[in-house]
């Protein structure tokens, strides 16, 4: 450990999910790259939750061994659900209990950010331009797909970014579906929206990277289409790599510095009661143990307030 080790300032760990998809992993890749690059002077390294090495501890390791005593973790996720709530919580008080010199502070999640609203309309642009000359948005369907969780602010939120785009891009209407776990799933919804009798339909899915979900809404979307071939449905790009990416979590990064990392914890079920989960409130914070064999994301966890002197859950 080096005297400028400890004088500097802390470490970035940006904190991906991981994935068995190629693709995905070059492209949260490219992001931690961007990051760097944005923090000339700083160490700033990538950590994964699963599938993908170096893993959470390992990074945090690498880091400690470096000399580092103070890490900033940023998690590359969009919504505060179980992941951010409940499993990288965990993992950083387990690794910080066993190192009580260091002092780790969580950011918070990308959550409802005008920069990835900026994104998205982007995105969904570049799919408004398969319909050709004649096209109107005000006679177009959007559909939004979110990953989908059982906690219902995270579910709310998916559906707060689809009002907004359908209110600021001006869509003739607009639905939310999730990929698993929420209601309503892609197929039926999509099924369901086509009653509604639009022959142009936008699907946008509000992922960050490409990984099996991405997947799982395109052939969704395909087979829909293939369904009824009286409409043209086309599917958006997921939100990706965008200098206004980087911008945002470079705001997330000075807001944890700051002390000022925060999560909406008005509708988060471990400390209100929410309708339909008040068995939640108040449920210990514990790690999930991830099956590689298996695993699909489609579980969600339960979490939050194991109090630590350095707590890196940001605050409601």
């Amino acid at each position: 450990m080096t005297s400028q080790s400890l004088s500097s300032s802390p470490a970035v760990l940006l904190i991906g999910h991981g994935t068995r998809i190629a693709a995905g992993v070059t492209e949260f890749r490219v992001l931690a790259e961007q990051l760097r690059q944005a923090l000339p002077g700083r160490t700033c390294l990538a950590g994964f939750l699963e599938l993908v090495a170096p893993a959470l501890p390992e990074a945090l390791e690498s880091l400690r061994e470096q000399g580092f005593r103070r890490i900033i973790a940023l998690p590359a996720l969009l919504m505060a659900a179980g992941h951010i709530k409940n499993d990288i919580p965990a993992l950083l008080n387990e690794f910080q209990t066993a190192h009580p010199e260091l002092q780790i502070t969580f950011g918070a999640d990308l959550g409802i950010h005008p920069n990835l609203l900026q994104i998205a309309r982007e995105r969904i642009e570049t799919a408004e331009a398969e319909f050709g000359l004649d096209y109107q948005r005000q006679d177009t369907l959007l559909v939004v797909i979110g990953r989908g969780s059982s906690d219902p602010d995270a579910n709310s939120n998916i559906s707060k970014i689809t009002r907004m785009l359908w209110e600021g891009m001006g869509f003739g209407w607009a639905e939310t579906a999730y990929t698993a776990v929420a209601a309503p799933l892609m197929a039926p919804a999509l099924e369901r929206a086509h009653r509604l009798g639009f022959t142009r339909v936008v699907v946008f899915p509000y992922l960050l990277f490409t990984g099996r979900l991405v997947e799982q809404v395109r052939a969704t979307v395909a087979a829909h289409q293939t369904a009824h071939p009286d409409i043209k449905v086309v599917t958006a790009p997921y939100l990706n790599n965008h200098p206004l990416l980087v911008q945002t979590f470079l705001e997330r990064l000075r807001e944890a510095e700051a002390g000022e990392a925060r999560m909406n914890c008005q509708f988060c079920p471990y400390r209100a009661p929410v309708v339909g989960r008040e068995d939640w409130q108040g449920a210990p914070q514990t790690g999930h143990q991830h099956d590689d064999s298996h695993h699909h994301h489609d579980h969600d966890h339960h979490d939050h307030h194991d109090h630590h002197p350095h707590h890196p859950t940001p605050r409601g």
